[in-house]
């Protein structure tokens, strides 16, 4: 009873805290004569200071160009650097309530300086007492709690405002905030990540692929809230003067990182659905090395035959066969007409096709409009796409900033990429 009277005074709380923090960035919003100018700004200063919920929906923000206007996309790139650094006593203190004896036992060193400080977790570089070099993954204090308390005044608010003006939300925003959430929430069961980590592994070797490579997990010194991994050294795949230090040819390494993770849509019970730039890897013997496998996706049979079917589809410009293929991966409430559908969808290819000064000026721009307009498009004829779907569109779009970056003569679609799709047919 008394946990329960507890838990529920810092709900209260944390509510308290976040419409402070909301009726403050209004207050200064409403005194500020440039306010359409500084609001990007002050909403990123806002929301890094309510912690590690808003802290991740602002990296999706910086992370998703295509979803959202450039003045917010830049001013949020300040939250995919490192947060706030915790001290390493509140470390050592989870590490030796998870750990207990192994704390001692197990390790020879843990480095009280991070490596890195994220949203949920701290990292920490450590050494094993059989001499391994492995990292420590330690999720922070109170986070799961505090998520779940963020959430449902999220929820509730995105509801209020959906009810209040419909007409004003080209999506569902609640529907939104509500797979973000569930994604979240996943991420902090550290011992499902093990499990991932280890199944991806497992499809590497069954497929003999020795070029990519994930972490070695040692599962007797890991918990729900820590994780012991081999430690890699190299550079992120964003990294193009990095990796010309390492290789001489920057593009097989991209094509190597594709077509595994293409491969994986099919041949492994998962997929890596978090592939921005800290999470793919060249280490320094060439390698591609994946690592926070925190949230993956699974793909149903549904699908899949739906995405095989894009990938015919749109390079032909079959509107009604493109109809069809979304119609059967989204969620409907009522009988879609795919007339209609292939008609709206033939409107809009020809309007992105016509614009090629926004396609080759500002690529980004380019495909936020283009994302807007569908995600438009698909709600107007009753269409919800699952998660999976939302999950593997954020994934292409890494990759094709990846392409931008290391051989921008590839295509995310190209004859590589179409075999190995049509082969698992």
């Amino acid at each position: 009873m008394l946990k329960k009277i507890m838990s529920g005074t810092r709900q209260a709380k944390r509510i308290g805290q976040t419409s402070l923090a909301v009726n403050k960035l209004a207050i200064q919003m409403l005194k500020s004569r440039n306010r359409k100018d500084d609001f990007p700004e002050r909403l990123q200063h806002t929301m890094q200071s309510l912690g590690a919920t808003y802290i991740k929906l602002g990296q999706l923000i910086a992370s998703s160009p295509t979803l959202f206007p450039i003045e917010y996309v830049e001013a949020f790139q300040v939250c995919l650097d490192q947060t706030e650094k915790l001290p390493f006593s509140v470390i050592e203190k989870i590490l030796q309530e998870e750990l207990g004896a192994k704390l001692k036992t197990k390790f020879r060193y843990v480095d009280p300086v991070p490596l890195a400080s994220a949203s949920i977790a701290q990292v920490h570089a450590a050494e094993l007492a059989t001499g391994e070099q492995v990292v420590l993954k330690v999720q922070k204090p109170g986070v799961k709690e505090l998520l779940e308390t963020d959430f449902q005044f999220l929820n509730f608010s995105t509801q209020l405002l959906e009810m209040i003006n419909p007409k004003s939300w080209k999506s569902s925003v609640s529907d939104i905030v509500e797979e973000i959430r569930n994604g979240m929430i996943e991420e902090c069961d550290f011992r499902q990540e093990v499990d991932n980590i280890e199944e991806f592994a497992r499809f590497l070797e069954s497929e003999n692929l020795e070029a990519v490579t994930v972490p070695t997990v040692y599962r007797e010194v890991c918990t729900s809230k820590v994780i012991t991994m081999e430690r890699f050294y190299g550079v992120p795949l964003s990294d193009s003067d990095g990796i010309q230090k390492i290789t001489n040819d920057p593009q097989f390494a991209l094509i190597q990182a594709l077509d595994t993770w293409f491969l994986s849509l099919r041949k492994c019970q998962l997929y890596h659905a978090d592939l921005h730039a800290g999470n793919v890897m060249m280490l320094n013997d060439g390698r591609i090395g994946f690592i926070d496998f925190g949230i993956v996706g699974r793909l149903s049979d549904k699908t899949w035959e739906g995405l095989t079917s894009l990938t015919v589809c749109v390079p032909a410009q079959d509107f009604l066969g493109l109809a069809k293929a979304l119609s059967n991966i989204g969620a409907t409430k009522n009988a879609i007409d795919l007339d209609k559908f292939a008609v709206d969808l033939e409107s809009l290819w020809q309007k992105v096709s016509n614009d090629e000064m926004l396609n080759q000026s500002d690529p980004d721009n380019f495909w936020r409009a283009m994302t807007v307009d569908f995600s438009a498009i698909s709600k107007r004829h009753g269409i919800r796409f699952p998660r999976e779907f939302t999950l593997l569109l954020k994934q292409f779009l890494y990759f094709d900033r990846y392409i931008r970056v290391l051989a921008p003569e590839v295509s995310m679609f190209d004859e590589t990429r179409m075999e190995l799709l049509e082969g698992e047919l």
